[in-house]
């Protein structure tokens, strides 16, 4: 390939997925721009012991419209120790005791975690993004704290998605506010880390509040498969179209 075109490539690709890294408070993020300007932003949780870039493989899988403009936010969580892992220190939303349905929650570093988030939302706000636009979505302790902050927020959203996650039991009241907001559940079926009866009982929960829930089960195991990620375009797609 000529030099020139090979120029032109790299300028198009960097114009296309522009990543940024940027500070929020406590939360270092990285951006991937829409190739126009932005009409719509997902802000997307990784998973215990994870990072911001787990996720950021996922956004030209999407295949989304251009026309949707839609900017991916992908925090990184800060590390502190972990109890479930013999303490050792890791990126972590909040603490986790352990997997048990009885566990014990640890209410102050979800309240923590959960202002985090919402900081990034008001950001979004700031750069002309309404709520109506925005998506919140998270994988395994990544989604548990998307769906505790998004479902008890009072301004309506355009979609939420939690995957191969759990709503612990303090945090099952939903906002009246969120109760037309569609959601996206999925979890693997041979789960080992997040059981699958844990998604299932969210799923319930959010149906019996009055919420619209999209709900997936996969035969894989505590990840992300092809038939999801399609999925996830789909409902992104039909949130963001129609918010």
């Amino acid at each position: 390939m000529p030099p020139r075109k090979i120029i032109w490539l790299v300028s198009s690709i960097t114009r296309l997925y522009e990543l940024k890294v940027q500070f929020h408070g406590m939360l270092e993020t990285i951006e991937i721009q829409p190739a126009s300007e932005a009409k719509a932003s997902v802000i997307w949780l990784h998973g215990l012991g994870a990072d911001g870039h787990d996720f950021e493989p996922i956004v030209p899988e999407l295949r989304l419209p251009d026309t949707l403009g839609v900017r991916f936010i992908f925090p990184h969580a800060p590390v502190r120790p972990v109890t479930l892992n013999g303490g050792m220190p890791m990126r972590a939303w909040f603490d986790i005791y352990s997997l048990e349905r009885d566990m014990r929650v640890d209410l102050e570093g979800i309240a923590q975690a959960r202002s985090e988030v919402l900081s990034l939302v008001a950001r979004e706000q700031a750069r002309g993004i309404p709520a109506s636009r925005i998506v919140i979505a998270g994988f395994s302790q990544g989604g548990s704290l998307a769906l505790v902050t998004a479902l008890g927020w009072k301004t309506p959203l355009a979609g939420i998605i939690g995957l191969s996650c759990w709503l612990p039991a303090a945090y099952m009241k939903v906002h009246e506010a969120q109760v037309r907001t569609p959601v996206f559940l999925a979890h693997g079926t041979f789960d080992p880390v997040v059981a699958v009866d844990y998604g299932r009982a969210t799923h319930s929960a959010l149906s019996e509040a009055g919420m619209t829930v999209d709900w997936h089960e996969y035969p894989m195991a505590h990840q992300v498969c092809a038939e999801q990620i399609a999925d996830i375009s789909s409902f992104l797609a039909t949130a963001l179209a129609t918010s």
